[in-house]
C-alpha cells in the first residue's frame, strides 16, 4: 500500500501562486508516475499535470505555461507549483500515484489517491 498526503492549499488573490506537495510513504518502490488532478463543484475530475519516474512532464491544457510539476525521489514527494491564478483554478486537488510508466496513463491507470486539498482563487 501507499499513502499519499497533500498539503499547501488555501486562499489565493487572483495572479498569485501556491505551491502543493503530496508526500507518499509505504510501497513506494512501486510507484512510476505521479499526478495532480482536480475537480471543482458540479465539474468532472480533470488531469492537472503528470510527471513519471524519468522526469517526462505532461499537463492539462489549462495549466500550460502557468503550473510545474517536480518530484524529488530522495525526499518521496511531488510538488506542483502554480502561479498566475484564476478563477477558475479553484478546486480541490488531488495526488494521484500509478505503477505505470506513461507519462500520461488515464485515471483508471492510477492506484492511489490522497484526501485531496482545497484551493480557493479569490478576490
Amino acid at each position: 500500500q501507499v499513502q499519499l498526503v497533500e498539503s499547501g492549499g488555501g486562499l489565493v488573490q487572483p495572479g498569485g501562486s501556491l505551491r502543493l506537495s503530496c508526500a507518499a510513504s509505504g510501497s513506494i518502490s512501486s510507484i512510476n508516475t505521479m499526478g495532480w488532478y482536480r475537480q471543482a463543484p458540479g465539474k468532472q475530475r480533470e488531469l492537472v499535470a503528470a510527471i513519471n519516474s524519468g522526469g517526462s512532464t505532461n499537463y492539462g491544457d489549462s495549466v500550460k505555461g502557468r503550473f510545474t510539476i517536480s518530484r524529488d525521489n530522495a525526499k518521496n514527494t511531488v510538488y506542483l507549483q502554480m502561479n498566475s491564478l484564476k478563477p477558475e483554478d479553484t478546486a480541490v486537488y488531488y495526488c494521484a500515484a500509478s505503477r505505470s510508466e506513461a507519462t500520461m496513463p488515464p485515471e483508471s491507470w492510477y492506484n492511489y489517491w490522497g484526501q485531496g486539498t482545497q484551493v480557493t482563487v479569490s478576490s
